[in-house]
């Protein structure tokens, strides 16, 4: 190889007489002392962060959509009980106007014509009682909860499906935010089978990128038993075989400039 003294990407990477050598944590870089000097090899160059719009939650509408309520004679009157889930579980004695000025979803489902306009229960069967209840209470208070830490990620996934069938994007996108700040060694994998799902690039990027990133972490978190998406199995094995490849090009680099 070509003697010298500088940094550089594979084999543009130049030092004579390597005396040791270090590997950082992903597997990108060697550090080489030599001849006295310290010189950095980049197995490759790095790759562009996915690119994707700032994750941006716009101001409350909460005012506004309670002043729709105030002299609108199509809204509807009285209290609705919804029964929730395979158990029917009771969120009893809800405003239909409130849910009227705050989801499109609402306004149609208790309009002028429709049967649940005038009816004193309704069914509620494609989620959970904690979920729903979540829902009502951003409704009607504008208080987003997800409740106790544990458990937080699935419970914004499943507010989050219930703000996009309702309507609701200012608390779907409080649930992806939520959602980023939940990534961690226990719900990397559930996250990213999640955000394959959902087709949630942004999501997706960040997972999988914490994966990679943390890797040892996430399999003593139980990550690799949690896979279930033969999808996700395969990408994740392919980043495995990349940093693989890009290992074994920083150690044929480091045999040139051996040579």
């Amino acid at each position: 190889g070509t003697e010298g003294s500088a940094d550089g990407v594979g084999d543009a990477a130049q030092f004579e007489y390597p005396a040791a050598l270090a590997i950082s944590p992903d597997g990108s870089t060697l550090s080489v002392y030599a001849d006295g000097r310290l010189r950095q090899v980049c197995v490759a160059a790095p790759p562009p962060p996915p690119s994707f719009a700032p994750l941006v939650v716009p101001p409350s509408t909460f005012s506004a959509d309670m002043a729709k309520t105030w002299g609108d004679a199509s809204l509807p009157q009285g209290m609705v009980t919804f029964l929730v889930g395979d158990d029917e579980e009771r969120i009893e004695h809800v405003s239909k106007c409130n849910l009227c000025a705050r989801s499109p979803v609402f306004r149609t489902m208790f309009g002028i014509g429709m049967k649940e306009r005038d009816a004193a229960e309704v069914t509620v069967s494609h989620t959970d009682l904690a979920s729903f209840t979540a829902l009502v209470r951003y409704l009607l208070t504008d208080q987003f909860d997800l409740g106790e830490e544990e458990g937080r990620a699935q419970r914004a996934l499943d507010l989050r499906e219930l703000a996009q069938m309702y309507q609701v994007p200012r608390l779907e996108l409080l649930c992806a935010q939520a959602l980023q700040e939940s990534v961690g060694p226990a719900s990397a994998v559930p996250l990213l089978e999640a955000a394959h799902t959902m087709g949630d690039g942004r999501l997706l990027a960040q997972c999988r990128r914490y994966v990679a990133d943390h890797a040892a972490e996430v399999r003593a978190s139980g990550g690799v038993e949690q896979l279930r998406d033969l999808g996700v199995a395969k990408g994740l094995l392919g980043d495995a075989l990349d940093q693989v490849a890009e290992l074994k090009g920083a150690m044929r680099a480091l045999r040139v400039a051996q040579s």
